[in-house]
């Protein structure tokens, strides 16, 4: 199915932010010099003396945005996803997590979707570095619509949080409007019997399209939208694996340390189901955005495939 695209989530962040700005004086922005691809430069634009340019120096920015978090401002930093979380541990670890500061860390080319600027400016392990940050929520949106609605969650809960937006354009997933959107809480896209698919980011309108395309093989696939890495929706991963049996996780980063080793933790507390991974073993490399996203594994055929063999595997070991 060929989903119409939307705004990339980077768009939806930087003009969310410009309306909080407009409602709360107390929000603050600091950038590493990259305004003009976080698109915090709306924010620039409308609130000259709230924005901060911190300059090629991402460390620096995040321990400047703990000390202004410190004084009572509500602090968003953002620069790329690889860049922030790699170059700034130090002070996210010391300054924001162990401080319990009150800073919105937003990163940006999340991803291998960003195509042509290869893996050096590609956030490959940014939400495993979040996650290793005790305190922290950390949220991937799945399209404009819903990273709206994440930065405002962001900017009225107390405490660190740390979202990813990527580049490109994303495919329309809530074409109505987000009002489900809570942290914590995934959100149900479909119902299904037979396995669930679990994706957050990109993943999501692919996980959807992975379940019309099982729909067509005689599989009833329930999709949640994990948008909310941690907290995670447990009650909702237990759910599922008692209803469905079965589930496919599917994300755009490193396995090792992302959606999946949270959704498995669940899993293998609460209710052991079969389960597979859809996601990144390996960096990538530049090209263009959908030849990357087929190269590494990462679409609605992917995740299809993967559901299909886990649920005839089910199927046998239940006979």
């Amino acid at each position: 199915m060929a989903r119409p695209l939307g705004e990339a989530t980077r768009d939806a962040y930087g003009k969310a932010l410009a309306e909080l700005g407009r409602e709360n004086p107390n929000i603050v922005v600091l950038d590493g010099d990259l305004s003009k691809s976080t698109m915090t430069k709306y924010f620039a634009q409308e609130f000259p003396d709230r924005f901060f340019n911190v300059g090629i120096a991402e460390a620096n920015m995040v321990g400047i945005a703990a000390g202004l978090a410190a004084s009572g401002k509500i602090a968003f930093a953002s620069s790329f996803a690889c860049f922030v979380m790699c170059k700034g541990f130090d002070q996210l670890r010391l300054a924001v997590a162990y401080s319990g500061n009150n800073v919105k860390i937003v990163g940006s080319h999340g991803g291998i979707s960003i195509g042509e600027d290869g893996v050096s400016q590609m956030g490959h392990e940014d939400i495993g570095l979040a996650l290793s940050l005790p305190g922290f929520v950390v949220i991937v949106p799945a399209d404009g619509v819903e990273t709206r609605a994440a930065v405002r969650a962001a900017a009225e809960h107390v405490g660190p949080v740390y979202i990813r937006v990527g580049r490109p354009k994303a495919p329309i997933v809530y074409d109505n409007g987000c009002p489900d959107f809570q942290i914590g809480k995934a959100i149900t896209l479909r119902e299904g019997r037979d396995v669930t698919l679990i994706a957050n980011g990109l993943m999501v309108a692919a996980a959807l399209d992975a379940a019309e395309q099982l729909q067509q093989q005689g599989i009833s696939a329930r999709v949640l939208d994990m948008h909310t890495v941690r907290p995670l929706d447990e009650e909702a991963v237990e759910k599922a694996a008692r209803e469905t049996g079965a589930i496919v996780v599917a994300e755009e980063h490193l396995l090792y340390t992302g959606l999946g080793s949270q959704v498995a933790m669940a899993v293998s507390q609460r209710y052991p189901v079969p389960m597979r991974f859809v996601g990144l073993t390996d960096y990538a490399e530049s090209g263009a955005p959908d030849a990357l996203m087929r190269k590494y594994g990462l679409t609605a055929d992917d995740i299809a495939r993967e559901a299909a063999a886990l649920v005839n595997y089910a199927r046998r070991v239940t006979v």
